[in-house]
Order: structure tokens, then C-alpha cells, then sequence
């Protein structure tokens, strides 16, 4: 899969395709209906699938205190679409050049001179341009006068429900991860590099692997029984590696910035700077302010016995 950055990376060669366009957080099972359905096209006429995309995304550029959080960040993203029939990924930077944009222009300059788009997938209500403007029937009528096809997305759902990122989200709010891996089609996941912290849960006796998650909002808060995958350089442990999971400010030490600590169950590696997933399994608890350290680490204790139990059932 290649990435696109910016409108002024669209080369030549890039010109001719079947594409989509949208968020795509969390790149769900109605995400993925989507991809199936612009693959089946795209090997009918024998051109690479794209899929239109814009960081920041639109909500966060307009009102960036009131955007929901996301459920995955860019790079989270990418990795996902790595396993669908994605040829390319082309992220555009939303920004004031691009939200002033008229949607006639959007039209024009993207959809046709630089990605030259056969055939193009996006939700009914999809809405693009300066204020809004473009909408569905418009994309319709271009493609009459330019050549390309425009169908709206196939309605996915599941329990007689439209499948969607806020729908996940919710779910994950409740601690139901159970539903969101239904809705995701796999379980829930953030990913980040390996970061030095404070080594405060190896002086309670359970060192953590701590990733910074660059996130205006984070969809999850609490602790979690977890996998680990990006381990698997290491021979001797299994693929992937169980652990528990705190997601939150650590509120005993009045910590006040996000953070994600693993704690890897039957794991002594030096893990400093390596990339890793987190599949995120079961919720234990809520995360909860203590009144000493020692309180702190009895209910540590009980989280990884909680976890092991999990994982032996």
C-alpha cells in the first residue's frame, strides 16, 4: 500500500482510479464493506483503489474542543488498511486553503485533474467544499459531465444497526469490549513506541512499558486485561504477550496527562523504544484513586491475578 502526503505528492502515474473518501476511524467491519465493495470495481476495471482522507480530520479543524475522541490515530489507521485491498492512501492536510476550497473546485482540481477518479464510493449525507455545499447529488451530476461513476456506500449493520465509529465508541465508553470487537471486527487497539516514565511501577513491583498516546481524547479509560503483539523478536515468549493495561492519568500520583502502562505477564526484556500493539480483551475496573502507594499495589496484584484467571479460563 502506498501513501500519498499532500495533493503536491499526486503524481502522473497516480491518475486513473477507483476511490473513496471519508474518516474511516477505526476502520470497522462497515469501513471494511465499503473497501470490499470499491475492490470489486476496481478489479472490474482494472485501475488501483484509493482511499481520501484529511488530517487533521474536518471536526477537529472547526471545533476542535467539542470533537469526540478518536478511535484511531493516523499511523493506527494506516496499519489497519494495510490488511484490505487498499492500493493507496492519499491524506490530504485540511486546512484553511483546503475548507475554502468551493466544492465545484474540489471537484475539478482533486477528483479529476489530479486522481482522474472512474469511480467513486461515499456515504449519502457525505457533504464537501467551502461551508459545506457539495453533497451527494452534486458528485452525481460532475460525474455525468466528467466521466466517473458515484454510488453511495452499502448500508452495513449488525443487530438490525447501523455499524459506525460513534456506535464503537459508545461501547467502549460503557467498557464493552465485546461489542466493540463485534463492531470492529477485531479487537481494540492502540499502538505507540515504548517510552522511559517515571519507573514508578517498578518500584511497586511491576514494571510497565509506557506509550505516550498523543491523543486530544483518549476512546478508553480504565484497566484492561490486554495482548501485546511486536514482541515476537524475542524467541523465547509467545506471540503475542499477555499483560494488563492502565489507560488513564494515574490519579494516586496526580498525574494529570494521559498515559498507557502495560504491565507484561512472565516478560523480563528491555522493550525501551520498540513499537508496539495493544489489543485491548476485557475491562477490569475503572481507574481509581488510592490513598497510599500500598493500596495502589494490592489492587495491581489483584488486576494481574484477575488477568491470569482470563487468560487460564
Amino acid at each position: 500500500m502506498e501513501l500519498i502526503r499532500g495533493l503536491q505528492n499526486i503524481r502522473p502515474e497516480h491518475h486513473g482510479c477507483v476511490a473513496t473518501i471519508g474518516n474511516f476511524d477505526g476502520v470497522h467491519l462497515g469501513h471494511q464493506a465499503v473497501l470490499g465493495q470499491l475492490a470489486e470495481k476496481a478489479a472490474e476495471l482494472c485501475l488501483p483503489t484509493v482511499l481520501i482522507t484529511f488530517e487533521p480530520q474536518p471536526m477537529e479543524y472547526f471545533i476542535p474542543d467539542k470533537v469526540p475522541a478518536r478511535l484511531t490515530r493516523f499511523r493506527e489507521k494506516v496499519l489497519a488498511l494495510q490488511r484490505y485491498s487498499v492500493d493507496r492512501v492519499c491524506c490530504m492536510s485540511f486546512n484553511e486553503k483546503l475548507a475554502n476550497l468551493s466544492a465545484e473546485g474540489f471537484i475539478q482540481q482533486i477528483l479529476v485533474d489530479k486522481l482522474g477518479v472512474k469511480y467513486l464510493v461515499v456515504g449519502d449525507d457525505f457533504r464537501f467544499g467551502q461551508n459545506r455545499k457539495g453533497t451527494f447529488d452534486m458528485l452525481v451530476e460532475a460525474g455525468k459531465h466528467f466521466g466517473f461513476q458515484v454510488v453511495s456506500m452499502h448500508t452495513f449493520e449488525i443487530d438490525s444497526e447501523r455499524v459506525s465509529s460513534t456506535r464503537i465508541r459508545h461501547s467502549l465508553e460503557q467498557g464493552d469490549m465485546a461489542n466493540a470487537e463485534k463492531l470492529l471486527g477485531r479487537s481494540y487497539r492502540m499502538s505507540g513506541r515504548v517510552a522511559h516514565g517515571e519507573k514508578l511501577g517498578r518500584e511497586l513491583g511491576f514494571p510497565t512499558a509506557n506509550i505516550h498516546l498523543h491523543r486530544h481524547a483518549s476512546p478508553i479509560q480504565g484497566i484492561f486485561v490486554v495482548e501485546v503483539f511486536g514482541l515476537d523478536m524475542y524467541d523465547k515468549y509467545k506471540q503475542p504477550v499477555q499483560g494488563v493495561a492502565s489507560v488513564g492519568t494515574r490519579p494516586t500520583v496526580n498525574e494529570t496527562r494521559a498515559l498507557l502502562e502495560v504491565f507484561l505477564l512472565d516478560f523480563n526484556e528491555d522493550i525501551y523504544g520498540r513499537h508496539i500493539q495493544v489489543s485491548f480483551l476485557k475491562k477490569l475496573r475503572d481507574e481509581k484513586k488510592f490513598d497510599s502507594l500500598d493500596e495502589l499495589t494490592q489492587q495491581i496484584q489483584k488486576d494481574v491475578e484477575q488477568a491470569q484467571a482470563y487468560f487460564a479460563a
